[in-house]
């Protein structure tokens, strides 16, 4: 069978491998810096972009079903949403708080923690049991914490500093809504690089360490705009909100990316090997049917750590080999319309703690649930409410082979016992994430450092995507941007030599 082989015209030839998030960043920031007279190209193996940014009609209503927000304190995505006209969209989260389900229980998230790890027993005196908030109190007591510049999972550490019930009650909840990981699998210095700063700073205990990272106590803060537990706050003293989204969906971002970066879009085309050139490099996609080739100056693959392990094989050994360590979670969102005269919860939605059972000792089958239309004042319509449920957590695949009409009833359970609504939905979409969540295990910084070392040794190569510097989408706004710098620099001056 002969390969269709795609040669591009005499200027800056670039590829970008994933048409997710990061991709599309980069795309953008290559056409910046590049000029408009780059040949950019982005390669999804999927029929749309935007990755795990994705959204679906539910009820009449476009909503998010993968990633639904980004922190706004954080100043990259906003940024990144004003340069490419989108302000107009922003839309904040309304004043209410989350909630959690543990021990049986509900409660209000504590306001004064720093992934759930609190600075006093009293900052969480309504969660923990009285043995609990003993073993708090005698943290004190014990050595100072040593991490001698290693790193340690988060379970272990907490667990012998502090006992089980915060591991358990207050950071697995959290920790399993960003990472669908367990503390206990999840290593501190790429989960809480601040913690472990302070720390290594010779904070000396983990409750000194975390009350080094929170705001003022509540007495100092202005409680009716306060809307998480841990959002920095504003020079007047009131918290501003932590997270933000469109209201025309997050998903909004990577069309407006992709029609700003002029980037050639292929879709439905899986790339299925990457070879080096002497000037440049090779990328081979398309169907077996359809097979194509593009020859370019630099290749930026965004992709997921098991397929960057699979292109990277026969060209950057080492760099495949620390892709091929990293674990992966897969997840699914359950999001539903229901009926407006239903009353939901007062509250942007619930986290729920692992081995969570129904009164009647059914397990829980979500690990949490928003309250869009709580918590998003613009998802809601005259005749429907909106509700998304989280399932899955890394380890736990067995309940994601369930069918979708399973996995819809057994979540409108979960959220009948949560809140008593039983009411019929109008509509219900399963959107599964095989894979989708990469794992953060202990050593996984110095695992990135590898794979960084690697491909830098490559010129005209780069890797990004939420595999490598964080998962939420500030992180990748800086990974994809780093590389689209380094892969810019040289190649201006490559190309002006080939003129």
């Amino acid at each position: 069978m002969t390969t269709t082989h795609v040669t591009p015209a005499l200027s800056a030839r670039v590829a970008i491998v994933g048409g997710g998030f990061s991709g599309l960043v980069a795309a953008y920031r290559l056409r910046q810096l590049l000029g408009p007279d780059a040949d950019i190209t982005v390669i999804e193996r999927d029929d749309h972009i935007g990755g795990k940014l994705h959204a679906v009609d539910l009820g009449g209503l476009h909503i998010d079903v993968g990633a639904e927000a980004f922190l706004a304190f954080r100043p990259e995505v906003g940024a990144l949403i004003h340069e490419i006209g989108l302000d107009h969209h922003l839309a904040n989260p309304a004043p209410v708080a989350a909630s959690l389900r543990v021990g049986g229980a509900d409660h209000a998230v504590p306001r004064r923690t720093v992934m759930g790890v609190p600075g006093s027993a009293a900052d969480v005196a309504d969660v923990l049991s009285p043995e609990g908030l003993r073993r708090l109190a005698a943290e004190a007591d014990l050595p100072p914490v040593d991490l001698a510049g290693g790193d340690v999972s988060v379970g272990a550490l907490l667990r012998e500093r502090l006992g089980d019930e915060v591991p358990d009650k207050l950071v697995d909840p959290l920790l399993g809504g960003v990472y669908a990981g367990s503390a206990d699998s999840l290593g501190l210095r790429a989960t809480m690089p601040a913690l472990a700063a302070k720390l290594d700073a010779g904070a000396g205990s983990v409750l000194a360490a975390a009350t080094g990272l929170l705001p003022p106590p509540p007495s100092a803060i202005s409680t009716a705009t306060a809307t998480t537990p841990s959002a920095p706050a504003r020079g007047n003293g009131a918290r501003r909100p932590m997270f933000g989204t469109l209201d025309n969906t997050l998903a909004s971002v990577c069309d407006r990316l992709a029609e700003s970066s002029g980037a050639t879009l292929r879709l439905g085309s899986p790339v299925r090997a990457l070879s080096r050139l002497a000037d440049g490099w090779r990328i081979e996609f398309g169907t077996a049917a359809a097979p194509e080739a593009l020859d370019v100056d630099a290749v930026v693959l965004a992709v997921t750590a098991p397929a960057a392990r699979e292109l990277l094989a026969e060209v950057a050994l080492a760099a495949s080999a620390g892709f091929g360590q990293i674990r992966l979670a897969s997840t699914a969102i359950v999001a539903v319309a229901l009926p407006s005269d239903v009353s939901l919860p007062e509250s942007s939605g619930v986290l729920i703690g692992s081995g969570e059972k129904h009164a009647d000792g059914t397990p829980f089958t979500a690990k949490a649930f928003t309250y869009c239309s709580r918590k998003w004042p613009h998802i809601h319509t005259p005749e429907q409410v909106f509700v998304r449920g989280s399932v899955g957590k890394y380890g736990e695949d067995e309940i994601l082979r369930r069918d979708d009409a399973d996995l819809v009833r057994l979540v409108l359970s979960d959220l009948a016992e949560l809140t008593g609504v039983t009411a019929k939905p109008i509509d219900a979409v399963v959107q599964r994430w095989t894979g989708g969540l990469p794992q953060y295990g202990v050593g996984h910084l110095d695992l990135v450092a590898g794979i960084d070392r690697a491909v830098a040794e490559l010129p005209g190569l780069a890797v990004v995507g939420n595999a490598l510097n964080g998962v939420g989408l500030p992180a990748c706004v800086n990974t994809a941007s780093a590389a689209a710098t380094r892969i810019a620099e040289p190649l201006r001056d490559r190309v002006a030599q080939r003129r």
